[in-house]
């Protein structure tokens, strides 16, 4: 039958011809037949690919005796994978075939046919007598030599490069070992050794493949190919791109190279004929699908290259790119030159080149039906499928390629309709950029409402306290501009320690002896014991993130020196105060200040971050002693007020002793609401105080009193709302009530109310009444407002929580005329609230939508799409994880909470020791909000040992990844989320993310294939250079750790 009258049954339709009836695959058998083409030793089946097919569910995998041995497979192998040994006829009469060649005649004639699948090399175009023999016997045909090289999902499947890969850096192999001398240059007590020049036709897989070893052997290599596109790809591997003096390209359809014209050709000629005189081994690879390779090297070209030159001819089975070429020879031209036209290439690195076929033809079988249909146990062949189709010649002996071209695109008149329906909505939702004008006006306005807000304060302030509050602001909005991303765990735990200054207020407020006995005296005792937890435990785990950070090599630091000028300062203080030598409060409260203004500008760096923690507390102590000074207190006083701070402080270091790095986010947020307490409970205590006395309520203490238990009721809840999110008492999911933003309103409104009331210096049953409702919504606000925000912002919301126990703490300076309690509170407040907007800038969130609990947006469900959220994934196991660890030059570690919970950074700062050591440069890439709170994951890494100078931040690592191997994502799924970029309708959509899906092979280490904190799928799973390796996050890096040091 002839191949003509086969076009004229061509199947008819395209791309919408439907799918066939499906095949479980409980009824299919895998046939594996021995290779009997001459020299070959390739088997299309492994033992790995055999657990794979028996895992997926076929019936059986049938190896013919002796199948795998050229490849060092023994049958014994096999059997241990569920696989049978059979003989060529069973292997032959499987229902699915897979091979490595195209079959000869007499494996044609072993095959049953009718509508038996074959999955093989083919070579189609030339090979037409073969495929006209399997359409007679009614087979189905797949040819793995045409998968479309341009669909990135076909990239899992190319045998093609995976070969030609192999069988390029074979090359250089067999050439260096014809060439008489070094590929590398040396200089020896004995002479100079030149290195090798080396040229490499073709910049194809093979040729950057030889390139890359030739020049990992210490060679000068060039490059050449017709395609102008290729000239980047081979001086990205570090060779000298050749050019032709004439302009033509050569790039032709499906990223293949098109056949080029003789006057190109002749300029080429020229060109090569010079190049040959001055190299030592030219290596061709030049292919053009269903033609004769072309004669690039002519025998005058070889004829004017130096005696001991070598020559290698990858293209030799299609005829060679060198003219003095004989198929599987090896032959020496009378001038010396050593021609290799060995076909056997890949076979003669038999294992690595069986092991990534079978993983290709293994691969691509098990897409054929699943891919699309997702019925994962089917198999099914799907004529939409845009990788299947093309790779389909025969359909039970009915001829299917080459394929139809894809859909014609959409006429002119639909795409105009379309791209003006896409223009109107991007000019819908795009803002019209504002005149110079308009810009100026806006800024101006701005300014205008500051300089009112300034005014207003002023009519009822002093100016002293007023410029150090703005000051103050100035200075905290700088500071944490400076901070280092690693550092934004430890910054929050000092910030929340200093504001623990709310014991201050508190301090003011005790007394009646050694128990308090007014209601003043009970809050103030309350809100000092409360403060001092803060203060204690807030320094102490301060301190214990910093010294994580501590490397061997790092000089001894001496902290405890520093105890010399405070108590010197305190000291002092007392003395001038015992002989009358003036009031010395205001001075040392300064000095308290400027203090823990170093301390958190200390937090900058990681050499300074310890001194920082130090100098935050000698603010502290010495804010502390100075008010002790101006007070004054009695005997009996002193000892209550000593009982309480050495209660709290005790409290503060037992909970600070006992919390592990994973627990911090939910500690910082708990201490939150101790000062959110302390600060309320000190402003309603002081009203309690001088509600009698009307000349010390003016309005801006009134004001401020206000404030102070407002933003302290917020702070106080919505602090224990996030704990509760964070330690997994509370779902994540954020809390939608109907009318939630009418609530918030409300609430609002309620609470502006109350306070009017409470400004008109009503009679004191009123004002308790105001400040009890203040309290009451406040409280609910901060409760309702962080419930309805979902866990992933919950990074955002600490830093928020931490600026609003800052402004707290400022409302309760300007309530008791303290410029101490003033420039703590506006210092934490305005860092907090700048740490706040970097946050939301790395999270691509409003900053005044998470701080008004999600106001004006509907929480988005989760979403599947049909942009890959659904399809096959591919698993890996530890083995063939440390194998690629091992095999990489550079690897990415993305770590995430899963790592903190399951304490397994332990087991990975050993595995990225063991590589780096190996020579694998290993780096860890951390998002900014990784973890439950930014910075946490720079703590955990610290921790375990893991040098500071091997972590980078998502922004400065992102580009580094299509040049890196693999990408291991241990613990992580939001942070490493190709949905945020990919998916407008995911939750998490604009979302900065670590691209780890552009390395050249990534894998995630989870649990299971479930969505992470968000709720948001993750794309990136069922991507084709993606591998999920599933199971404890633990026991696998541990396993992983103990692989890679066994050095199996």
């Amino acid at each position: 039958m002839a191949i003509v009258r086969l076009t004229g049954r061509r199947l008819a339709g395209a791309w919408g011809r439907g799918r066939q009836l499906s095949t479980k695959y409980s009824e299919l058998t895998v046939g594996i037949p021995k290779e009997t083409y001459e020299l070959e030793r390739r088997v299309a089946g492994t033992p790995a690919t055999v657990a794979l097919l028996k895992k997926a569910g076929f019936k059986d995998v049938v190896i013919e005796t002796g199948a795998g041995l050229g490849a060092s497979y023994g049958d014994s192998d096999y059997v241990a994978k569920g696989a049978s040994i059979g003989s060529s006829g069973d292997a032959f009469g499987a229902d699915v075939v897979v091979k490595v060649r195209p079959p000869s005649e007499a494996e044609v004639a072993a095959l049953k046919g009718n509508g038996q699948t074959l999955i093989s090399f083919a070579y189609p175009a030339i090979n037409k007598a073969l495929i006209e023999a399997l359409a007679s016997k009614k087979q189905t045909l797949f040819a793995m030599d045409c998968i479309p090289r341009t669909l990135s999902r076909g990239q899992t499947y190319d045998a093609l490069s995976s070969q030609a890969n192999i069988a390029g850096y074979r090359s250089v192999v067999e050439a260096s070992n014809e060439f008489g001398r070094f590929f590398a240059g040396q200089m020896t007590a004995a002479g100079k050794v030149a290195p090798a020049k080396v040229l490499v036709l073709g910049g194809g897989v093979a040729g950057l493949a030889a390139i890359q070893a030739a020049k990992n052997m210490g060679a000068i290599v060039r490059g050449f190919d017709v395609r102008a596109a290729a000239a980047e790809q081979i001086e990205a591997m570090g060779a000298s791109f050749l050019r032709v003096d004439f302009e033509e390209e050569g790039s032709g359809a499906g990223g293949y190279a098109k056949e080029m014209s003789a006057e190109w050709h002749a300029a080429a000629r020229e060109m090569l004929t010079k190049q040959c005189a001055e190299v030592d081994v030219v290596i061709s690879t030049a292919l053009i699908p269903g033609r004769k390779a072309p004669i690039l090297v002519t025998k005058e070209m070889v004829g004017v290259m130096g005696a001991g030159s070598v020559t290698v001819d990858l293209a030799a089975e299609a005829g060679g790119n060198v003219e003095t070429t004989v198929a599987d020879r090896k032959i020496v031209t009378e001038n010396g030159v050593t021609c290799l036209g060995y076909t056997d290439l890949p076979s003669r690195l038999a294992r690595t080149s069986s092991d990534l076929y079978s993983n290709n033809a293994t691969k691509f079988l098990l897409s054929i039906g699943p891919f699309t249909t997702k019925i994962k146990d089917e198999f099914e062949i799907d004529y939409d499928d845009d990788c299947v189709r093309p790779m389909l010649v025969l359909d039970k002996g009915e001829l299917a390629w080459p394929p139809p071209p894809p859909a014609p695109p959409a006429a002119k008149k639909d795409v105009e309709g379309a791209a003006a329906a896409a223009a109107a909505e991007t000019v819908e939702k795009t803002a019209v950029p504002l005149s110079p004008f308009d810009e100026y006006l806006r800024s101006s306005l701005r300014a205008s409402a500051v300089a009112a807000t300034f005014l207003g304060l002023g009519s009822g302030i002093d100016p002293p306290i007023l410029a150090t509050f703005a000051l103050s602001t100035i200075v905290g909005y700088y500071t944490v501009f400076d901070v280092v991303p690693a550092l934004h765990s430890p910054l929050m735990a000092v910030t929340n320690a200093i504001s623990g200054m709310t014991a201050l207020g508190g301090l003011t407020l005790v007394g009646g002896g050694a128990i308090p006995a007014t209601t003043a005296e009970l809050f103030g005792a309350g809100a000092t014991a409360l403060s001092a937890v803060n203060i204690v435990g807030g320094f102490l785990v301060t301190k214990k993130m910093l010294d994580l950070f501590k490397r061997p090599d790092d000089p001894d630091e001496h902290p405890e020196l520093y105890a010399i000028p405070v108590v010197g300062t305190l000291g002092a203080y007392g003395a001038a105060g015992l002989a009358g030598a003036g009031d010395l409060s205001s001075v040392v409260s300064l000095m308290s200040g400027i203090c823990c203004i170093g301390g958190i500008a200390g937090l900058s760096s990681q050499k300074t971050a310890r001194l920082g923690n130090v100098l935050g507390q000698s603010g502290v102590a010495i804010g502390l002693g100075a008010t002790l000074g101006a007070l004054q207190p009695d005997f009996a006083t002193s000892l209550q007020i000593a009982g309480l701070l050495g209660l709290g402080g005790a409290a503060g270091y037992g909970i600070a002793s006992r919390v592990g790095p994973t627990e911090l986010p939910q500690t910082v947020a708990a201490f939150h609401s101790l000062v959110g307490i302390a600060a309320a409970a000190t402003a309603v205590g002081e009203y309690a105080h001088v509600v009698s006395d009307a000349k010390a309520m003016d309005t801006a203490t009134a004001a401020s009193l206000y404030l102070a238990t407002w933003i302290g009721g917020i702070t106080a809840t919505g602090s224990v709302v996030a704990f509760g999110k964070l330690n997994g008492n509370l779902a994540s999911a954020p809390l939608a009530l109907p009318g939630r933003d009418y609530l918030n309103v409300g609430m609002g409104a309620a609470s502006v109310g109350a306070m009017g009331v409470f400004l008109s210096n009503p009679s004191p049953a009123t004002g308790f009444a105001a400040l009890t409702a203040a309290t009451g919504l406040s409280g609910a606000l901060g409760l309702h407002m962080t419930a309805s925000i979902g866990g992933a912002d919950m990074p955002v919301v600490i830093t928020v929580l931490n600026s609003y126990s800052g402004w707290a703490l400022c409302a309760e300076g300007f309530m008791l005329d303290s410029p101490l309690l003033t420039i703590v509170g506006a210092l934490i407040g305005s860092s907090g609230a700048i740490l706040t907007h970097i946050m939301c800038e790395a999270m691509n969130r409003d900053i005044f939508n998470v701080i008004l609990g999600g106001y004006g947006t509907t929480a988005k469900a989760p979403t599947a799409s049909a942009g890959g959220y659904q399809g096959e994934h591919a698993e890996i196991d530890v083995d063939a994880t440390a194998a690629l660890l091992k095999e990489a030059s550079s690897v990415i570690i993305v770590p995430g909470y899963g790592l903190a919970v399951a304490k397994a950074q332990y087991a990975v700062a050993e595995i990225a020791k063991m590589l780096n050591d190996s020579g694998v440069k290993t780096r860890f890439a951390i998002h900014p909000v990784a973890g439950r709170m930014p910075g946490q994951l720079n703590v955990l890494l610290a921790e375990a040992g893991v040098p500071y100078d091997v972590v980078f931040e998502m922004e400065e690592i992102n580009d580094d990844f299509p040049d890196t191997d693999l990408a291991l994502v241990i613990g992580a799924n939001d942070t490493a989320n190709s949905a945020a970029v990919e998916d407008p309708d995911s939750i998490i959509a604009g979302m900065p993310v670590i691209e780890v899906w552009k390395a050249k092979q990534s894998i995630f280490m989870k649990r299971t294939m479930g969505s992470g904190y968000a709720g948001a799928d993750n794309p990136v799973f069922y991507k084709p250079n993606n591998a999920m390796l599933l199971g404890d996050a633990k026991k696998t890096c541990d396993a992983l750790r103990n692989k890679i040091a066994s050095g199996e």
